[in-house]
């Protein structure tokens, strides 16, 4: 930081380009395209592919809102799918059931730290020559293994990956921050022109672009801690495997699924109880000075601002039950083996009680 404000350099600053490029060699050597923030990259993400307005784009209801409002103020029309009751991602056979000869392409967001199932919804993409975008927003650092049985990093996948660097980020600056992978050079390149004004040299606009640039300070911030992150991402799994043995046998809730395929990188612990329950668990928590949070209340298709799109409560039964009966508990790399006992044994005691 000190570097950054003693050359003044703030704008597309040296570190932006250095943590583009060690963010690449993260991942596995797809391109890294530094931009403002997740919302912004998800919107650059759907730039990129052309698509005429009105194409519909299918997205989980089950999800932050952000996936649907990058599609939605392009002028594209979100298709909501049904999320699988156990990884909480995008169910393929839903996904297909949703696909209309007006279908341009699908985001898959790997939510709460575990990717989607990459290789049904790759066939799927490919089979109805569609764009597949992922929503890495949750699962950095994330893997998945193939059908030829290789390993690659969520967010590599698609045409196109998108990122947040938000503060509570498994990967997070100290303000808002977002990036784009991809493995194709062209896109890359486009990618780089939309997100500086559309422009291929200074003041030559050959695009209509945004102006979504990373701060050189949050990405000075985030070279140091890029180097942290697959510690981090150890202590968040240690975390889970904790919660794990303490909370499995507790027959009023239900821990996190895991997909095989996937490593899980627990940007949330999130358990499922049932409804009834959840509310005053939460209630108690509080009590106990434990914090916890429901992502999310209210599922995408029933949002107010998507109203507009006729979708109706019982549509998509399991993102609604979700949206009821989803708890995250506490989880970061910092929590100690004494904070995770209390925590569980918090959980434990609640549902006694309740």
């Amino acid at each position: 930081m000190q570097e950054v404000l003693r050359t003044a350099a703030f704008i597309q600053g040296p570190a932006v380009g250095l943590f583009a490029q060690e963010l690449s060699e993260y991942l596995g050597q797809a391109q890294v395209i530094p931009c403002g923030n997740g919302t912004d990259a998800l919107q650059l993400a759907l730039m990129s592919l052309r698509l005429p307005a009105g194409t519909e784009v299918i997205v989980p209801a089950f999800t932050y809102v952000a996936t649907m409002e990058a599609v939605a103020i392009l002028g594209l029309r979100p298709v909501c799918a049904e999320v699988r009751p156990d990884t909480f991602c995008l169910d393929p056979a839903a996904v297909e059931a949703a696909i209309t000869p007006r279908t341009g392409a699908i985001i898959a967001v790997h939510l709460f730290g575990q990717c989607a199932d990459l290789v049904a919804l790759s066939q799927l993409a490919q089979r109805h020559q569609l764009a597949l975008i992922e929503d890495n927003a949750q699962a950095i650092g994330a893997t998945y293994q193939l059908a030829d049985g290789s390993a690659v990093f969520a967010g590599t996948v698609g045409e196109v990956g998108t990122t947040s660097f938000f503060p509570s980020k498994n990967l997070g600056a100290f303000g808002d921050g977002g990036a784009l992978f991809t493995r194709d050079a062209a896109r890359a390149m486009y990618l780089r022109q939309l997100a500086n004004h559309g422009q291929t040299r200074k003041y030559y606009h050959e695009h209509i672009g945004l102006n979504s640039r990373l701060d050189t300070l949050q990405a000075a911030i985030l070279r140091v801690k890029l180097r942290h992150l697959p510690q981090w991402t150890q202590a968040r799994q240690r975390a889970a495997a904790h919660y794990d043995a303490a909370l499995a046998g507790l027959p009023a809730v239900r821990i996190p699924a895991r997909d095989p395929r996937s490593t899980h990188v627990f940007h949330q612990y999130t358990i499922t109880l049932d409804p009834s329950r959840r509310d005053p668990l939460q209630r108690f928590l509080q009590e106990q000075g434990v914090p916890s949070v429901v992502y999310y209340p209210v599922p995408t298709h029933l949002q107010p601002a998507y109203q507009y799109l006729g979708y109706q409560p019982g549509q998509f039964a399991v993102a609604e039950q979700l949206c009821q009966s989803v708890l995250s508990l506490p989880i970061h790399p910092g929590l100690t083996p004494e904070q995770l006992q209390y925590i569980s044994d918090s959980v434990a005691a609640g549902i006694r009680l309740g």
